[in-house]
């Protein structure tokens, strides 16, 4: 008999409140870079840290976060996690330089760490019906995507009106409202075996990960190439290396391996990562495009993205029931094909100069988007045993939070590389004017700005025409990277061989 407490559903609308600031804070910073970079003067890998900084938090600490939930109580963790997140976005509002924006912004990561943490526990523990908890956990994942969509809508406006600070400002009234209904009605869980915490794993990981995406972000630099970086980064890959090692022989593993060695829960964790990290990557380099080589206002850029998010949380709800006719393996081939077909258009094509088309361009990558967040995150949880869901969903949401920041970082550094290869030699610049303007699009701005106005438009058109190229060089990169997951997903994504009691393939009988 299913259960039908309302409390329990008050308490998933407080979830997704959760989740719902957690998909705005990855998007509402997008439209407020060049407002930011005005005022702050970042450099550009400082600018990839201040927009990232924020996943590559969450994804480091969500695993030792859920430990944590586990040993003290769940309900603590989301509390403790929405003090943290609310103390953050002041600290992030008012930040008066580069390094202590970044500090807050890796903050702000930790309280979402705290919080996702322990939510996914608390809907299984309170949804004891199978078709319920899949219901619940739809909502919460598509909680994200409706963030996602308000985020660059909300930036604009809060950017046109008042100082870039209050896109963070927002989320302090919410946090207090939900400190106050979350005390009441959230009820404490914990988990009677719970894992114990190792140290050095946590070190390992944070440092790894830290060192990787540095060396990364220094691609962007016109320095990026020095040994120093390059030194940092292949530490950090060497740490990881060293932490999947000890994750593999460690009794008190904050990530248990051996669940990829189930190919639909490897397959799954693959698409969610190349899409999603993909997905929050265009979004950020189309919030910049438009601004930067379309001329587009704060809120005239925040309305333009709008056809992507918005498609994908669409498509984030409608895919349980698609999946239900057509089985995961086709819907998830088909979304992630029409993805790359989607970024290859916009590389490759002059025709997405008109707003029709390239509309036509945004609604089909977030419908794609939306329904690899959904059904992926069905097949994960679906593919292991159901003792081993909350392990799997703390896998499922780590690689969400990282391919979004590897994901920024990545394709952002592709873009600023093909920016500084696209912009013209200018004759009338200065040797440091010349390798200025070469740090972006902003910065030749701010060249530009000390010139004559003949020669001041003739830095900033070739600056635009320079920073198009290199986010179409970005998209194509995305567009090749989507397709070989979707061939991947293709080939590999056969039905399970375990227990699949709460899946929508499992119910409908599809592949």
């Amino acid at each position: 008999m299913t259960d039908v407490n309302p409390v329990r559903w008050l308490v998933l609308a407080i979830l997704c409140v959760s989740l719902l600031l957690a998909g705005l804070d990855l998007t509402v910073l997008h439209v407020a870079v060049p407002s930011l970079a005005a005022d702050l003067a970042p450099s550009g890998p400082a600018l990839l840290w201040i927009v990232d900084a924020y996943s590559l938090t969450v994804a480091a600490f969500l695993v030792v976060c859920g430990a944590l939930a586990d040993r003290f109580g769940r309900k603590k963790v989301v509390l403790t996690g929405f003090a943290v997140f609310g103390a953050s976005s002041l600290a992030a509002a008012f930040a008066t330089s580069v390094p202590l924006l970044i500090a807050a912004r890796a903050a702000l990561g930790l309280g979402t760490a705290l919080i996702m943490a322990a939510t996914v526990a608390i809907i299984r523990t309170l949804f004891t019906d199978a078709r319920e908890r899949a219901l619940a956990i739809g909502v919460w994942t598509a909680a994200h995507s409706v963030g996602t969509a308000l985020g660059p809508v909300l930036g604009g406006l809060l950017v046109e009106h008042f100082h870039w600070g209050a896109v963070f400002l927002v989320n302090v009234p919410i946090v207090a409202v939900v400190l106050v209904a979350g005390a009441v009605v959230i009820p404490e869980s914990r988990n009677p075996v719970p894992r114990r915490i190792d140290p050095a794993s946590v070190v390992l990981s944070v440092l790894g990960l830290g060192g990787f995406a540095y060396g990364l972000k220094q691609l962007a630099a016109a320095d990026g190439h020095g040994r120093a970086s390059v030194l940092i980064g292949g530490a950090g890959v060497l740490l990881l290396a060293w932490f999947v090692r000890r994750q593999r022989r460690s009794s008190r593993a904050l990530v248990d391996l051996s669940l990829f060695r189930e190919r639909r829960f490897t397959v799954a964790v693959l698409a969610i990562f190349g899409c999603f990290g993909s997905y929050v990557a265009v979004l950020f380099l189309l919030m910049q495009w438009f601004q930067q080589a379309r001329a587009f206002s704060p809120v005239e850029a925040g309305a333009a993205i709008v056809p992507l998010a918005v498609a994908a949380a669409l498509g984030a709800t409608l895919a349980p029931g698609i999946v239900a006719r057509f089985g995961s393996r086709t819907v998830m081939t088909a979304a992630l094909a029409g993805f790359s077909v989607a970024l290859a258009v916009f590389a490759f094509s002059a025709a997405v100069s008109a707003y029709s088309v390239l509309a036509a361009v945004l609604v089909v990558s977030g419908f794609g988007a939306g329904i690899i967040m959904t059904s992926g995150a069905d097949v994960i949880t679906s593919a292991v045993r159901p003792q081993r869901a909350g392990e799997a969903a703390a896998i499922q949401e780590t690689s969400f939070e990282l391919s979004a920041g590897i994901g920024v970082a990545v394709l952002g550094s592709v873009a600023a590389l093909a920016y500084r290869g696209a912009l013209p030699a200018l004759p009338f610049l200065s040797a440091g004017q010349a390798e200025a303007a070469r740090g972006g699009v902003g910065a030749a701005a701010e060249v530009a700005a000390t010139l004559p106005p003949d020669l001041a438009r003739s830095v900033v058109t070739a600056a635009a025409a320079a920073y198009d190229h290199g986010v179409r060089v970005a998209a194509g990169g995305g567009a090749v990277v989507l397709l070989l997951i979707a061939f991947a997903t293709a080939v590999l994504l056969h039905p399970g061989r375990v227990d699949k009691s709460t899946s929508v393939d499992a119910l409908c009988g599809k592949n």
